[in-house]
């Protein structure tokens, strides 16, 4: 069934689908209509699960936790400062191995308070242990969620899927909505192997000794080393089921490409859109855009990357004194792998500031000219 539904609609729609059993939020502009969705499917019993009125995000993610303890499947929503009242609990819940779904519809961090879309809410909890997705499309959206109670089940890593706030939030896309037996087949109940029962008591998140603690970090840094070829086996898997494909890096006119741009996000629909104008005035421009940052797509990346290219990296995030998130994953990722390439990094959007064709044409200018620096950080669209 194909329907016309916002970013925000596609969320609760995969909840359903997903079946999912308990789910704690509290609403937070852009993210508030997902929790109230969810809570009208609660009510009216189109979908069985629990809904935990709270009264703050770290109520709701400590909710969670000791939820997702039992072996229910779990989900919450939220965003910036939202997401940064749970920091605490994000560790819990990946040190626990506990498999929690959550979006998080990106918004810029006050101060200056904002409602608006950057993705420093997001990308600043890359340490804490969850994988994260980011989407571009309500379809995407839809299926990421749904892919995401699998990979994170299977693995036992909480997994964040990511959108930018308005942008793709409450933008209105045709999505189609697969039937309930298809994803009952693709998505199982949760079967747990350990969780809280009476008849089989054990002990969760205790008290650790230092001859234990660095074990229970390299278990879960091993987890994630073997998180690409999970989640590239289960998106084969949906992709057979409902014949639509997903891949960790995205190339789009990369292969031949002089310069090419990686994106992520909402701003890769206006980056693709001017790498077709730019194709017609003969202008060899590519994109890639990246899907992950947790696992990060190292060999992906270096596989699609062309071998001349000059390459830049479009940030809508900014850690300050160092520079874009994205970037700084690129450059690692080409190092680790023993690829020494300069990487132009390029910020723009932040606190929801628009990214126009005219400010990605400009970043390939700058890559196509030698005017782009890979020393320090080129703004683009910045009030002087």
């Amino acid at each position: 069934m194909k329907k016309v539904l916002s970013g925000n609609e596609a969320v609760s729609q995969a909840v359903r689908l997903a079946r999912v059993q308990v789910i704690s939020a509290y609403p937070i502009t852009p993210q508030t209509t997902i929790s109230e969705k969810l809570s009208e499917l609660c009510g009216s019993g189109e979908l069985d699960a629990r809904f935990v009125k709270v009264e703050s995000e770290h109520s709701a993610m400590a909710t969670l936790v000791g939820a997702a303890s039992t072996g229910v499947r779990t989900f919450t929503a939220t965003s910036a400062q939202g997401l940064a009242l749970m920091h605490e609990i994000l560790f819990w819940a990946s040190g626990a191995r506990l498999p929690i779904v959550m979006v998080d519809v990106n918004r810029a961090m006050a101060a200056p308070w904002t409602i608006w879309c950057d993705q420093t809410d997001s990308v600043a909890q890359r340490d804490t242990g969850w994988l994260q997705f980011y989407c571009w499309s309500n379809q995407e959206i839809l299926d990421t969620v749904v892919c995401s109670f699998r990979i994170a089940e299977q693995l036992l890593i909480p997994t964040m899927v990511c959108f930018d706030g308005f942008f793709i939030s409450h933008t209105n896309e045709p999505v189609d909505i697969p039937e309930q037996k298809q994803v009952d087949r693709f998505l199982p109940p949760r079967k747990a192997e350990y969780l809280l029962d009476t008849k089989a008591p054990r002990t969760f998140s205790g008290g650790t000794m230092p001859n234990m603690f660095m074990e229970f970090r390299y278990k879960l840094h091993a987890a994630f080393e073997r998180a690409q070829s999970v989640i590239d086996d289960i998106y084969k898997q949906f992709h057979k089921s409902f014949d639509r494909q997903y891949l960790p890096v995205e190339a789009y006119h990369a292969k031949d490409a002089e310069a090419v741009l990686i994106v992520t996000g909402s701003a890769a629909s206006t980056a693709l859109h001017t790498v077709n104008k730019l194709r017609e005035q003969g202008r060899k421009a590519g994109i890639l855009r990246l899907r992950q940052l947790r696992p990060f797509p190292a060999e992906s990346l270096i596989d699609h990357l062309p071998a001349e290219a000059v390459i830049g990296v479009l940030d809508r995030n900014l850690s300050p004194g160092t520079g874009g998130v994205f970037s700084q994953e690129v450059r690692a990722a080409l190092l680790r792998k023993g690829v020494h390439r300069p990487v132009h990094e390029f910020v723009a959007g932040l606190g929801g500031r628009d990214i126009t064709a005219d400010n990605i044409e400009k970043m390939f200018d700058a890559l196509e000219n030698g005017r782009a620096e890979s020393s320090k950080i080129n703004w683009v669209g910045l009030n002087r």
